[in-house]
């Protein structure tokens, strides 16, 4: 192989962010070339609960579910408690009709519609196996003739000619070095940094003794190769782990969200300590905060049964049938199985009982099993279940600034020419919070964005 390629568009990433881009390029008869770090394609994106944030489809009409792009923007901006940037926003439920009716065309299957999920008021999550959703689109993007992959090569610096313009990388392959030109520019799609220890201690030392699970690539190659050329970040504070991940388990990487359901959580001292129904990064948090970093979700005989095997983080049979939970025939002997001081936990069930019972508030104010959906259950039919939870990093959800044409932003404020990013590695969708389907929505979304503006010149 020559140490020197041409071509028009140079993708950094083969995860959904990254085929998403270069399919839609490819449709448009520009010539793509996508650089892989690891020897397989998926990164994080196949790795996740494969759910995606979408309004106003087809699958929520068949069930009568009324939402709309107003709808779920209103949804992001309240889970993002105002720290979203607003375009950006607008760019993603601008386009995610458009992005859903695509992803279908292209053979990518959709479950139904799931009730439960974190931060909105209707459901929308939009359910796919996701390591089949990006075989699906590298197939796709592999038979337009117009995309190259080369795997087990990493990206190491950005290159640029005299104007400033983004011109390429300077890459290694097979410890060689490699140099790829491409006429049109580069986007980045190489996701975040959940496997660097060093950089999730600068910005989020809370989580220093988290559970770190994502694409084996994502060591936070594309936020240093932007930061070199002065790239912007943003919502770097906001990085949080999803609650719910069992720490004993090496096998299952999902979270298990009973809370959801109507399971309270408790913590070492038998004390509930949080909303339940609040964002599952922001449980994350308050987990975190407990002592040990690992609390429990406890439910009954009633919220078992309403589990569902479709969706990976409701799951709850599976779980139960691999020895995950703790199963005890009363709340006393539950508590003692868990070591958990037992008057101090049976206070605690029966004043959140009584509460609901009553049709009031619990203590920290929670009102729905999700969000704002789903009316509170007491926990009082035996057996009644533990599952012992901590919060698992599974993205950081921050990363550079851009605008919503996808150019990347320098600090002072000037897009940097010839340089576009996507997925994981944007920042300033999110915000403070996490709406579940707005992490795979926002690759493939601003993914398509990204080639558009490459397209539009």
């Amino acid at each position: 192989m020559s140490n020197r390629l041409e071509t028009e568009l140079l993708v950094i990433g083969g995860g959904l962010a990254g085929f998403t881009a270069a399919l839609t390029a490819a449709e448009a008869g520009i010539q793509v070339l996508i650089l892989e770090k690891t020897s397989a394609t998926g990164g994080s994106s196949a790795m996740s609960g494969g759910c995606l944030a979408f309004a106003g489809t087809d699958l929520q009409q068949e069930r009568g579910i009324e939402d709309s792009s107003e709808l779920l923007y209103r949804d992001l901006i309240e889970v993002g408690k105002g720290e979203c940037d607003e375009a950006l926003v607008k760019a993603y439920v601008d386009q995610q009709l458009a992005t859903y009716e695509w992803l279908k065309h292209h053979g990518v299957s959709f479950l139904p519609v799931i009730e439960t999920a974190s931060g909105q008021s209707v459901p929308r999550v939009h359910n796919v196996d996701p390591a089949d959703m990006i075989r699906q689109l590298e197939r796709a993007a592999l038979a337009t003739g117009k995309v190259e992959l080369l795997r087990d090569t990493r990206a190491r610096r950005l290159q640029r000619d005299v104007s400033g313009r983004v011109t390429g990388v300077a890459a290694e392959q097979a410890g060689s070095p490699l140099e790829v030109r491409a006429s049109r520019g580069v986007i980045l799609a190489s996701g975040g940094f959940v496997h660097d220890r060093e950089m999730i201690h600068r910005f989020s030392p809370l989580y220093d003794n988290a559970v770190f699970i994502g694409g084996e690539g994502n060591e936070g190659d594309g936020l240093r190769m932007a930061w070199a050329l002065g790239a912007d970040v943003r919502d770097m504070v906001h990085i949080k782990g999803t609650y719910g991940k069992h720490p004993m388990d090496e096998h299952n990487h999902h979270a298990c969200l009973a809370v959801y359901k109507g399971a309270i959580a408790v913590n070492q001292e038998g004390r509930r300590y949080v909303d339940e129904s609040l964002s599952y990064k922001l449980l994350g948090d308050a987990c975190m905060q407990q002592s040990y970093g690992v609390t429990y979700q406890i439910l009954d005989r009633e919220i078992m049964a309403d589990g569902d095997n479709r969706v990976r983080i409701l799951d709850f049979q599976r779980r139960l049938e691999e020895g995950l939970f703790v199963e005890a025939d009363s709340l006393e002997e539950l508590a003692q199985m868990l070591e958990l001081p037992v008057e101090d936990f049976l206070a605690e069930v029966q004043a959140y009982n009584q509460a609901v019972i009553q049709g009031q508030a619990p203590a920290f104010g929670r009102r729905h099993l999700v969000h704002m959906h789903g009316e509170l259950r007491p926990l009082s039919h035996p057996p009644f279940y533990a599952y012992p939870s901590t919060a698992a990093v599974f993205g950081t959800y921050c990363g550079v600034r851009v605008d919503p044409q996808m150019r990347v932003h320098d600090v002072f404020g000037e897009p940097i020419d010839g340089l576009l990013a996507a997925g994981e590695m944007v920042g300033g969708l999110h915000g403070a919070a996490y709406m579940t389907g707005s992490a795979l929505g926002k690759a493939a979304i601003f993914g398509r964005l990204a080639a558009a503006t490459v397209i539009s010149g």
